[in-house]
């Protein structure tokens, strides 16, 4: 896995497995990797991993069953969409209409984008 700079690796990782989760790759009560096997997946120190692990079990995604594993909470996806999308409104967004407006982009201009994109996105999806 490559990583960026500006962000905690088990950050990157706790996404990651989010991402997984969300593509449907791990439903809800499915067992997600050990945490040394999924060190040995993206190459990272198992100590690394295991932090990704208790961030995600802190986060009510995933839950130890003690001798057995880990497992994705029943509800994991709608907290991961749920987290993600205050993230976004708090972070990302803000920084994006900031710059919007100092280039001179209009709120208008934005609208037509952004249902060009989501024209664009349904078509594709249809032809999958």
């Amino acid at each position: 896995m490559n990583f960026k700079e500006n962000k905690p690796i088990y950050l990157q990782i706790a996404d990651r497995i989010c991402d997984e989760i969300l593509q449907g790759r791990y439903a809800e009560n499915d067992r997600i990797p050990s945490v040394r096997d999924y060190a040995a997946t993206v190459e990272v120190n198992a100590n690394t991993a295991m932090r990704s692990y208790d961030f995600l079990q802190s986060r009510s995604v995933i839950r130890m069953q003690r001798g057995i594993g880990y497992f994705v909470e029943p509800g994991a996806s709608e907290r991961i969409r749920s987290f993600r999308r205050v993230s976004f409104m708090n972070e990302e967004l803000y920084d994006f209409f900031r710059q919007a407006r100092s280039i001179g982009i209009t709120a208008e201009e934005l609208e037509t984008l952004y249902r060009q994109y989501l024209s664009d996105t349904s078509d594709t999806m249809s032809n999958l």
